[in-house]
């Protein structure tokens, strides 16, 4: 009753009047109580979504004109406001912390006919790899309970992996979606910079931030971003560019690049660099051109990326002081000094403290030259050499992730380990570009892992076609 693959079928099944709103909702909420110790929800509106579908039900029975999302059930990451619920970023600084009005996403999702299931879990305000900063603790993968979802969306990709909802959205700061989804098997996506509206996303790294999607195939993200993208007049950083248009070939071929060096990196599974390899020859034999490519920059990403990220987050969250919101100390402290070291100390978690710390290193005095300076060079040629590749080709491909999914734990106490691990995500948070996590493989390990691909700037609607072509022709047939 409840497998259709698609928005597209459900609707049709919707229409048919073989399924109701209200009976889907029921039977995710269902699915949502039988798998608990995944972790994936911190918040489940049960009342308020049968409720919705109730409505939505009555609607649709009235012939009156529905949404394009109509009945569809959707979660959203713990760090997107939705007004009189609560959003705490996975944090104890947020604690019981509820939003007065909606995220730009939420009122469009709502327009649009969607039912809002509950919220997600996730790393402490989207710091984190693993989903194992989260104050309410770990997410687990709903493929192996002992190890990780990945971060710092985990909550929204184990949601869809695991089928409590249909789709969901989360954050992409440097690819906490793609990361994510590529450790659960589901498809990750995050637009190019500026596609969709960042008023209401609990902020990072503002000038890296965007909002992504998940799903369990391309249509479905096609159908969510048409809703949510476009102009904002709360967010002057949405683009005015329009789609770019990326020709094809005369016999309808593409140009791909790449990188061999990424696939030299020392610490890439042998498995994935095999399989990519495997995928490479593959389009070539459907007549695609994949060419190896050098990319002379990539030893500088991650430290571009995280000197950077860092620095925005310690202007981000200087806002927490307990004072005007935030966790506010028990202790009577006599200075406002200790007073604000208190709060802070008691509501930031070990993860964010670093980070926070790391960026105020970097913008000080005597250091901001010397890191943040030259980190934001490296960006731009970062941006410049990429520009370049894109005169000569359509799209980038890459690994999304250097191994599969580890166990619960290990990446956290080798916090090295999981900063370079984001070496093939951070590079289009850096560029602004497109890109995907397509989910085609399975190691043997028995644990899912695919390829990504990434755009030209505000070509997202033609890399989400041709991310669906390769789901179509190439993923194997061995259930992920």
């Amino acid at each position: 009753m409840y497998q259709f693959q698609s928005i597209s079928q459900y609707h049709d099944a919707l229409t048919l009047g073989q399924i109701s709103c209200e009976e889907v909702v029921t039977h995710f909420l269902e699915k949502i109580d039988a798998t608990k110790e995944l972790n994936a929800f911190v918040e489940v509106f049960r009342e308020e979504a049968i409720s919705k579908a109730r409505e939505l039900d009555a609607k649709r029975n009235q012939n009156t004109p529905l949404g394009k999302l109509h009945g569809v059930v959707v979660s959203i990451k713990d760090v997107i406001c939705y007004k009189d619920h609560q959003v705490t970023a996975a944090s104890k600084m947020l604690k019981d912390f509820k939003s007065v009005y909606n995220a730009t996403v939420v009122d469009r999702l709502l327009s649009a006919d969607a039912i809002i299931i509950g919220v997600c879990n996730c790393d402490e305000f989207a710091m984190g790899s693993t989903n194992e900063t989260s104050v309410y603790g770990p997410v687990r993968n709903a493929k192996d309970k002992n190890r990780i979802s990945g971060g710092s969306s985990g909550g929204s990709a184990v949601a869809v992996q695991a089928g409590l909802c249909m789709v969901s959205l989360g954050s992409d700061t440097g690819g906490s979606v793609r990361q994510p989804a590529d450790y659960c098997g589901i498809v990750g996506y995050k637009p190019s910079y500026g596609t969709i509206s960042r008023y209401g996303l609990i902020a990072y790294a503002s000038s890296f931030d965007q909002i992504g999607i998940f799903a369990q195939n391309t249509d479905d993200i096609s159908r969510v971003l048409d809703t949510i993208k476009g102009s904002d007049n709360f967010d002057s950083t949405i683009s005015q560019q329009t789609e770019t248009f990326v020709p094809e070939n005369k016999d309808g071929s593409r140009q791909i690049a790449l990188f061999k060096n990424a696939l030299e990196y020392a610490s890439l599974d042998s498995e994935i660099k095999k399989a990519i390899y495997i995928l490479s020859d593959k389009l070539k034999n459907f007549k695609h051109h994949v060419v190896e490519k050098n990319f002379d920059l990539i030893d500088y990403i991650v430290p571009a990326y995280y000197i950077l990220t860092t620095a925005e987050a310690s202007s981000n969250l200087s806002r927490y002081d307990g004072i005007r919101y935030g966790h506010r100390t028990a202790k009577n402290e006599q200075t406002i000094d200790k007073f604000y070291k208190a709060n802070r100390s008691e509501g930031f978690g070990i993860e964010v403290k670093k980070r926070i710390m790391l960026g105020s290193f970097v913008l000080s005095e005597g250091y901001f030259d010397a890191y943040f300076t030259k980190a934001q060079k490296v960006r731009q040629m970062l941006v410049n050499q990429t520009q370049h590749i894109f005169e000569e080709y359509d799209f980038i491909m890459l690994p999304t992730v250097i191994d599969t999914a580890g166990e619960l734990g290990a990446m956290k106490k080798d916090t090295m380990g999981m900063y370079l691990s984001d070496i093939y995500t951070v590079f289009a948070n850096l560029t602004g570009l497109p890109a995907i996590s397509i989910p085609l493989f399975k190691h043997s390990n028995g644990m899912p892992f695919g390829v990504q691909l990434v755009g030209k700037k505000n070509s997202d609607q033609q890399l989400l076609e041709f991310s669906n072509y390769i789901l179509e022709h190439f993923k194997e047939k061995a259930d992920v």
